[in-house]
């Protein structure tokens, strides 16, 4: 135990001695122009040898190099960007960065509450600009999170955030856009042993109480003046009302079925999260209307006798299949990865235009930021990176500058800081 003990407070004390973190980017003061990229718009549109100007955190032009107007080129900040490629900050959906720092231990990890109904809580206010794991993250393209908690039946509150901030206040970009709930699994038909019964009846049970919560939450929202405030309720009013998502998790068919169904009860439509097994009922999500996000593209399939490859193949299945879809990764430091989680999808059926999409310009739409946000056009938020090379291949992704709002950030971090560190040792 002492031994645990002192391994962990080592590993505290590590993160304050080797703190790498970077000062946010000053509000942009000079104009900025790249030329010379290959610019993905995130709206289907490829320009090649294109150009994009932005003056005080908003784009404004966007075009071929050929074409551009050459009035006033003077009063901008060029960066040549010749066979270099330009991207819109990618979307990390229902993460937990920010959130949670070393998984290992409990105080740096915020996004669990007690009990099981906390329409309530709010993630924002836990949120941790000061993370060692932001700017990882941001290097590889990923600019704008949501944070999502989890826990419990209804987990809480989610807020969409931009990665280069002072504090919490500074990071909002929308806020308390969600609540999230995760769908309680039924035990198994096929379960004999003799804890079965039980498991059953709990289960059937806590439902009951699902049920009734839901019952009650639906009956305050009518009330727009209620004598005593509920804080539960007053959350949920926002669900009811349209004004919020309600972001429910779920895999299983069977489970995404009962959970759509439940909800359309009381007149909510659902944002899916996770649909592991949506391919087995596609018709089902079409006929109701589902956005999907899949959270498990890089996984092994849920059955033995599912195709080895089928969570590589579903992005492409749900493009296919006309199907509204965006793609999360799980937990927090794994959201450096998502560029490369899409790009695996690619060969099993996903189109370019459709991986880019998946965390650019329809998870702007799912979270109601479509209007600055997603995709690169005239008057929307500065919020881009240059790139060498693919930014959904590893070989290829290699983020050189990154801007949000206009603003210049910074690409340090701490992973680059001891690379060079021992880089230097070692003579390489």
């Amino acid at each position: 135990m002492k031994k645990t003990i002192h391994i962990l407070l080592t590993m505290i004390i590590s993160i304050g001695v080797n703190h790498t973190q970077n000062i946010p980017g000053p509000v942009q003061k000079e104009a900025i122009g790249i030329r010379g990229a290959s610019i993905y718009c995130g709206d289907g549109r490829i320009i090649q040898d294109g150009i994009i100007a932005f003056e005080k955190g908003k784009i404004t032009y966007l075009g071929e190099t050929s074409t551009a107007p050459i009035n006033n080129q003077d009063k901008y900040q060029w960066i040549e960007a010749k066979g270099k490629r330009i991207y819109p900050g990618f979307i990390a959906m229902q993460s937990q960065l920010g959130l949670s720092e070393i998984e290992a231990v409990k105080a740096t990890n915020d996004y669990n509450e007690l009990g099981q109904f906390n329409p309530h809580i709010r993630s924002v206010i836990a949120y941790n600009t000061d993370s060692e794991v932001l700017p990882t993250v941001r290097n590889n393209g990923i600019l704008l999170t949501q944070i999502a908690p989890e826990g419990g039946v209804i987990s809480g509150q989610s807020s969409v955030m931009q990665l280069d901030a002072w504090n919490w206040e500074d990071a909002i970009v929308k806020n308390d856009e969600g609540i999230f709930m995760n769908w309680p699994s039924p035990p198994s038909p096929l379960r004999t042993d003799e804890n079965a019964g039980k498991a059953r009846d709990e289960y059937e049970m806590f439902f009951q109480k699902l049920s009734i919560f839901f019952d009650e939450a639906k009956a305050y929202s009518f009330n727009q003046a209620p004598i005593e405030k509920n804080l539960r309720f007053e959350a949920m009013r926002k669900v009811f009302d349209r004004k919020s998502q309600l972001y429910l998790r779920a895999n299983s068919a069977n489970d995404i079925q009962a959970g759509v169904v439940f909800l359309k009860k009381y007149g909510i439509q659902p944002i899916l999260i996770g649909g592991n097994e949506a391919w087995r009922i596609i018709n089902f999500i079409k006929e109701n209307n589902i956005t999907v996000v899949l959270t498990n593209v890089q996984s092994l399939p849920g059955h033995d006798d599912d195709n080895v490859a089928q969570p590589f193949m579903l992005p492409g299945i749900l493009e296919k299949a006309g199907i509204r879809f965006a793609i999360a990764a799980d937990g927090f430091w794994q959201q450096r990865n998502l560029p490369f989680q899409v790009g695996q999808a690619v060969p099993y059926g996903l189109s370019m235009t459709g991986a880019l999409n998946a965390v650019t310009k329809v998870p702007a739409e799912i979270m109601g930021i479509s209007d600055r946000l997603g995709t690169l056009a005239v008057g929307k938020d500065a919020t881009m990176f240059i790139s060498t090379g693919d930014a959904f291949d590893m070989m290829g992704n290699n983020v050189e500058r990154i801007f949000i709002q206009g603003r210049v950030v910074s690409t340090n971090d701490k992973q680059k800081a001891l690379y060079n560190k021992y880089k230097s040792k070692y003579g390489l």
